[in-house]
């Protein structure tokens, strides 16, 4: 494997990575950078995401629509991805690891591990919705 060298921007990235539990995106975190790195660029700041997730140091979840949210926390979890804000959390859910063998057995290959997104709408983005209903009106579906 190459050996790369110390980078205060990778070093800058994972710092504010680490810092969250929003499950941020590169542009989210891009935004934050700026005012300390005027400099960086957005491409940096995908390729040391991407070369961090490719480290194994920190978890890229693949949402709809093509987002991709960024977690520190590399630990075996759920996520919870609503569809109506885009917001990622983590659901605590034990992580059930008889998964694995149950799809190591149809044959497909050797499975290591797995990734579990939940997809729905999120309680905030219900409460609200159901806020903005006048008396007379039928909400329109997320």
């Amino acid at each position: 494997m190459k050996i790369r060298k110390h980078s205060r921007q990778r070093d800058a990235i994972l710092k504010n990575l680490s810092s969250r539990l929003d499950h941020p995106t590169a542009d989210m975190i891009y935004r934050d950078l700026r005012e300390e790195y005027p400099r960086i660029s957005l491409g940096t700041v995908y390729r040391n995401l991407n070369l961090l997730a490719e480290l194994g140091q920190i978890r890229k979840i693949h949402c709809e629509g093509g987002t991709e949210h960024y977690d520190y926390d590399t630990s075996d979890h759920c996520h919870f991805v609503c569809k109506h804000c885009g917001g990622v959390v983590d659901l605590p859910l034990e992580t059930d690891h008889q998964l694995n063998a149950l799809a190591a057995e149809t044959g497909i290959g050797s499975v290591e591990c797995h990734a579990l997104v939940f997809y729905g709408i999120c309680s905030s983005c219900q409460a609200a919705a159901k806020g903005t209903v006048s008396r007379g009106q039928v909400a329109a579906p997320l």
